[in-house]
């Protein structure tokens, strides 16, 4: 599963290259095309940085506003995700020095966002998800009833007494039910 989401995210990283590319020589459609496949990553990470969610679009805008007007100036980018998350979150900071430049409130009194609590939240909400996917796709792989005893032990945390009501089934199947899951998931795994 692990390295299904790394060819996935090769190949989004290899489409975003390709309509990049097809951009700064003139397609228009891939700038289109570019901005639908980004937005959403954008958003997201963007949020997690500030909760105004009218000066994030405003900001997201505001980057791919530029990267238009500059198309011609722009130097082959090998990482788009990249170039624009250190986009939106430089603009970001932009936005918030001038709103702090322009405020009444003292900065002693301002809330200061680290970028590395962000960034790290952010990476680790990703790997997060990725676990989470991979451990759904592993678990499709066994039967139903060992799927759910698993599920009961090891997820909802429950006791070989609890789990052997539920399943209606005795102490002893029950263990070797949940022995049999994870030597077929360990397998799997390999």
């Amino acid at each position: 599963m692990e390295q299904d989401y790394q060819t996935k995210t090769t190949l989004q990283d290899q489409k975003s290259i390709i309509l990049f590319n097809a951009f700064k020589n003139g397609d228009i459609s891939a700038f289109s095309k570019l901005y639908d496949l980004h937005v959403g990553m954008l958003y997201n990470y963007g949020y997690r940085l500030t909760n105004d969610a009218e000066l994030l679009k405003d900001c997201i805008q505001d980057v791919f506003i530029k990267i238009y007007n500059k198309r011609t100036e722009l130097e082959a980018v090998q990482n788009i995700k990249s170039y624009l998350i250190i986009s939106l979150k430089n603009k970001l900071c932009d936005e918030s020095r001038k709103r702090i430049h322009l405020s009444d409130v003292a900065v002693e009194e301002l809330d200061a966002i680290s970028s590395d609590n962000v960034e790290n939240n952010y990476l680790a909400a990703e790997k997060e998800k990725q676990n989470n996917e991979f451990i759904s796709h592993m678990l499709t792989k066994l039967s139903p009833r060992q799927r759910k005893a698993i599920e009961l032990y090891y997820i909802e945390e429950r006791k070989y007494e609890e789990i052997c009501e539920l399943l209606q089934m005795n102490y002893q199947s029950v263990r070797n039910l949940i022995h049999r899951g994870m030597l077929k998931l360990r397998s799997c795994a390999c």
